[in-house]
């Protein structure tokens, strides 16, 4: 993979900060040891007709590089690992690929309903009504992920893309104390979280969106 650029937004709330699903795919390539640049859009330019030709959705992110246009950040994490064996040891493949996909589409969709009724829905009669049932739901998921990774440090024993999409996952409710009421899980997100990678990629993301802060009326 050369030239690459990775598209996402220029500012986002604060809530979201750190968040936005352009950070896994800076976080894989930063431990792919894989040079990118950053480019970013506003969001109301997600939806003009240049950027929907990148990704016909208008989301983010956007990989573009000398192979062609990657959207889908589990996607893009899994592109990004068949070229390091640090993420996709050749022993591990279909292991890291079972947990990528458990990831997003086991562990995923509730923490996500719970950040979106609790950020962008606080208050409303019908989250008082469905927040309940949504919390069980994560804390099921939450208690099966911390059985799993007791005895170990990763979901494999050793780091891999998996950990990129779970810990980016997990990272949905910190609003909340539920991570927490795991001890397991809590240290397992802490450990992949001071991850020098990890680090460089959310610093980058947080830069770009330090300089893009609107103005104060």
């Amino acid at each position: 993979m050369e030239n690459i650029a990775v598209w996402g937004f220029s500012w986002v709330p604060p809530f979201a900060q750190g968040l936005v699903r352009d950070l896994r795919v800076r976080w894989a390539l930063e431990e792919a040891g894989l040079a990118y640049e950053s480019r970013w859009i506003d969001i109301e330019e997600r939806s003009s007709d240049a950027y929907r030709r990148k990704h016909p959705f208008g989301m983010v992110p956007v990989l573009e590089s000398g192979d062609g246009t990657l959207i889908e950040s589990g996607a893009i994490v899994y592109t990004v690992a068949e070229h390091c064996e640090a993420l996709m040891p050749p022993g591990q493949r279909i292991e890291t690929l079972t947990w990528m996909f458990a990831a997003l589409n086991t562990v995923e969709p509730p923490l996500w309903n719970l950040l979106v009724m609790d950020q962008l829905h606080p208050g409303e009669a019908w989250t008082k009504l469905r927040r309940a049932g949504v919390v069980d739901e994560v804390k099921a998921r939450l208690a099966a992920l911390s059985d799993w990774l007791d005895g170990r440090d990763y979901l494999l024993g050793r780091f891999t893309a998996a950990d990129i999409l779970m810990t980016t996952v997990l990272r949905f409710i910190r609003h909340t104390d539920l991570v927490a009421g795991f001890p397991l899980l809590d240290a397992y997100v802490k450990r992949c979280e001071a991850r020098p990678a990890f680090q460089t990629a959310l610093r980058s993301q947080m830069a770009d969106y330090a300089r893009n802060a609107p103005i104060a009326a």
